[in-house]
């Protein structure tokens, strides 16, 4: 009786550390570690396991908030343990809550195919989902960076001939998904690269000249960090015809209703602002190349105060690097990067954590900027501590932001609330 006792207990304990369970796919106990009393936050403590209501580590990587009716809710990629959680085997995974600090499990909102011939077959790439709400056809609507399987064993079930396959990122293409509710289910519509034989709106003549040239840049390619044999501009003329790239990116809901895509695109060397169009289901075909050659990833934007503010990082793969910021007076106008946003001497290094400095973002990499609800100009930066060799164990950097003129800036904090922007009063 004794050592079943024990096989369950660890079986539960299992089960919340690692957070494997989906909502009513779960494969562990009810309610899971700790159901009789699970744990109710009224802080945050960035970097550390956070549980939702079940007691189980929330699952939501690269992550989009959005608030509805009175309620936030969190969508982000529903990672497995180990390097196989690279890859979307579930799909997007959303919570919900009242306060920012206790998370309900909502489930899965969109799920991965199970069809041979679908683009979301289990097993590609999907990354960073976000969410938004058009008021026009009354639809929830879900952006995610998405590439496709390739290979012999690409349409193939099989979770060894997943594992085995490495990751392609050559079609970095936007994928597209509809609901009716907020928590899904989510529809795949379709998905696309970008602004295909259309130039930007702020196009400069030579830009335009080289693509008239109509020259053979096969030799051109992308390095992630640079571009190999040519320059960002001989990579869009390349991909001039057949679309842009579409890699890291975010959703951005304009106070005039106007929506747009702001994406790492031309080998992550360009940040493309692109238009969406009435539905949010494609693109207007106006958009302006931005910070040209900068290498930005990972774009995060807030607006306040009449400018617009995006958090971003460097091109360093799954490593951490120093945070940038840019400014810019309209959201289609000319951006201007203002540095690294970090401050102070970050997390100090202990028994349990590796120190975090602000050479690194504090150990993360930028995904969103939350507004905070009923708090004046109150933002929240939200980053992933990647963890690509055990993907489900990533943790999550919540931190005020606050401000030095009119530069935004982060500082490490182990523990903090919402309270800290009533002081800012």
């Amino acid at each position: 009786m004794a050592k079943r006792l024990l096989l369950l207990m660890g079986a539960l304990i299992t089960c919340a550390v690692l957070g494997a369970c989906a909502g009513q796919n779960s494969s562990c106990p009810e309610g899971g570690f700790n159901s009789i009393s699970v744990k109710k936050y009224s802080n945050f403590t960035p970097g550390k396991l956070w549980l939702d209501n079940n007691g189980r580590h929330i699952n939501a990587h690269g992550a989009g908030f959005l608030h509805d009716n009175g309620r936030y809710y969190m969508f982000g990629e529903h990672k497995l343990g180990g390097a196989l959680g690279n890859k979307a085997l579930v799909g997007v995974h959303c919570y919900s809550s009242d306060d920012l600090y206790n998370w309900k499990d909502e489930g899965i909102a969109f799920k991965m195919s199970r069809d041979p011939e679908s683009k979301v077959i289990i097993g590609t790439v999907l990354e960073r989902p976000k969410v938004l709400y058009n008021p026009k056809t009354k639809k929830y609507v879900m952006f995610f960076h998405l590439e496709f399987r390739q290979g012999p064993t690409k349409k193939s079930l099989n979770i060894d001939d997943i594992r085995k396959e490495k990751n392609d990122y050559s079609a970095a293409n936007i994928g597209f998904a509809v609901a009716d509710k907020i928590t899904g289910p989510y529809k795949f519509v379709g998905s696309t690269r970008l602004h295909a034989n259309k130039f930007p709106v702020n196009a400069s003549e030579s830009l335009k000249k080289l693509v008239a040239q109509n020259k053979n840049f096969d030799n051109i390619s992308e390095l992630g960090n640079s571009v190999k044999n040519g320059t960002v501009d001989d990579l869009f003329a390349k991909h001039f015809k057949i679309g842009q790239t579409c890699r890291d990116f975010t959703a951005f809901l304009d106070d005039d209703g106007k929506a747009y895509i702001i994406s790492a695109s031309e080998g992550n060397g360009t940040l493309y602002v692109s238009e969406l169009n009435d539905d949010f289901l494609g693109f207007t075909g106006k958009y302006t190349r931005n910070l040209i050659g900068g290498f930005h990833e990972a774009p995060a934007i807030f607006k306040t105060k009449g400018k617009y503010y995006m958090f971003s990082s460097h091109c360093t793969g799954w490593n951490p690097n120093p945070g940038r910021v840019s400014v810019s007076d309209n959201i289609m106008g000319e951006w201007r990067e203002l540095g690294n946003p970090c401050r102070g001497e970050g997390q100090v290094e202990s028994s349990t954590y590796r120190a975090a400095k602000a050479d690194t973002t504090f150990r993360s990499q930028s995904t969103y900027v939350i507004p905070v609800q009923g708090k004046a100009d109150a933002f929240i930066y939200f980053g992933d501590r990647w963890h690509p060799y055990d993907a489900m164990d990533g943790r999550y950097i919540m931190l005020p932001v606050e401000w030095e003129g009119d530069m935004p800036v982060i500082r490490w904090r182990n523990s903090w609330n919402l309270s800290f922007f009533d002081s800012k009063k």
